[in-house]
């Protein structure tokens, strides 16, 4: 039986109760010296959201999820996949086309249109795999060089895919047919609110389970984790580590190409110029709030969505800029890498003592023992 130690637990807590606290502080501070009013802030920050906008949190949540996994897999081979967001734009465009043209029926249409989405996002995340493992060059700037060009890219196919609506300027692919579209799920019988939860939050979930289950309980997953760690013994045990890094960096793409899958079938039903955008860089940040476990992102991506939610009603409320979300989030992240950081040593220093102290009372039972 596993036996659980107080003490890991107490430190697993503390580095995140330390962010908040510091992010709390530091933000008043910010609120302070500018002369914005600090109660009313926080007042309308952590106050109960309604109950549309708990569903609107569970949504953004969700397509946060898939894009922080989607990085946390680079994380845990020590690669810095900046590229999600072109990534899941050049994924999302394609599935759109594909699901459009409706060559299949409803439910193998959404079926195929994720695998479509998954080959997308993984096939451009190659290609900085591939720069790296052939010629050396950091997937940092190779991914940020395919997000422009990923942008640009998918401008140009849209303006030849795009279907004209009589009407209006908005620009867009082929609505998904009614038959292809995922029925959202209701939760008016517990919160009382006609709005629906993406009905692709399963597969949200999904890729969490997977995510956890590969790393952890497959020989691929102890490899890649091994291999981010320390890339010498992951060679030294036999572990091809140019194929671990371009495999990670697909896998990486492929979850990333599911990032705007919920808002394709759950809400816009096309792609179009008003797909919404840097979905990529917040997964960034999430995954490392949520320290690159399937868990702990579950956490982030929801406090990461409840402070956008209750973001909208600061300039209303409080007379401040919606945009203080933005501040807050990012200092946030930087509260957590510190307080991870301070707990980490604090824990070593710790562990250190507790050995030290049995080694200090072992020579002594040693003694005794001869002496008997």
């Amino acid at each position: 039986m596993t036996r659980i130690d107080p003490r890991r637990i107490a430190l697993g807590l503390a580095a995140p109760l330390l962010a908040i606290l510091v992010a709390f502080v530091v933000t008043s501070l910010i609120l302070f010296v500018a002369r914005d009013p600090v109660g009313a802030v926080w007042t309308q920050l952590i106050k109960a959201p309604l109950p549309r906008q708990v569903v609107a949190i569970v949504n953004a949540a969700t397509v946060y999820y898939l894009s922080a996994i989607a990085v946390a897999i680079g994380f845990r081979m020590n690669l810095f996949n900046i590229g999600v967001d072109g990534q899941y734009r050049v994924a999302a465009f394609a599935a759109a086309v594909f699901a459009g043209q409706a060559w299949l029926p409803g439910p193998l249409n959404i079926l195929v249109s994720l695998l479509v989405a998954m080959a997308a996002g993984g096939l451009w995340a190659g290609i900085a795999g591939l720069l790296k493992v052939t010629r050396g060059v950091s997937e940092v700037i190779s991914t940020i060089m395919l997000n422009a060009i990923a942008t640009f890219l998918v401008s140009f196919l849209l303006s030849k895919a795009a279907v004209k609506v009589e009407g209006s300027n908005a620009v867009s692919t082929r609505p998904i047919p009614e038959s292809s579209r995922v029925p959202g799920i209701s939760v008016d019988g517990i919160i009382a609110t006609p709005n629906l939860i993406y009905g692709l939050v399963v597969l949200a979930i999904l890729v969490g389970f997977l995510y956890w289950f590969i790393l952890n309980k497959t020989r691929f997953g102890f490899d890649l984790r091994a291999t981010g760690r320390s890339e010498t013994a992951a060679v030294a045990s036999g572990v091809k580590v140019k194929r671990m890094v371009l495999v990670s960096m697909v896998l990486s793409g492929a979850a990333a190409g599911l990032v705007g899958m919920p808002l394709l079938f759950g809400q816009d039903h096309a792609y179009g110029d008003t797909f919404q955008s840097g979905l990529g860089f917040a997964g960034i940040a999430i995954a490392l709030l949520g320290r690159n476990n399937a868990i702990g992102i579950v956490f982030a991506s929801l406090l990461w969505a409840f402070l956008d939610a209750q973001g909208n009603g600061l300039q209303i409320n409080a007379g401040v800029s919606d945009r203080l979300v933005l501040v807050i989030q990012g200092v946030i992240v930087l509260s957590v890498v510190i307080a991870y950081e301070i707990v980490r040593r604090a824990g070593v220093r710790m562990e250190q003592r507790r050995v030290a102290s049995q080694l200090a009372r072992t020579p002594a039972a040693t003694t005794e023992g001869a002496s008997a």
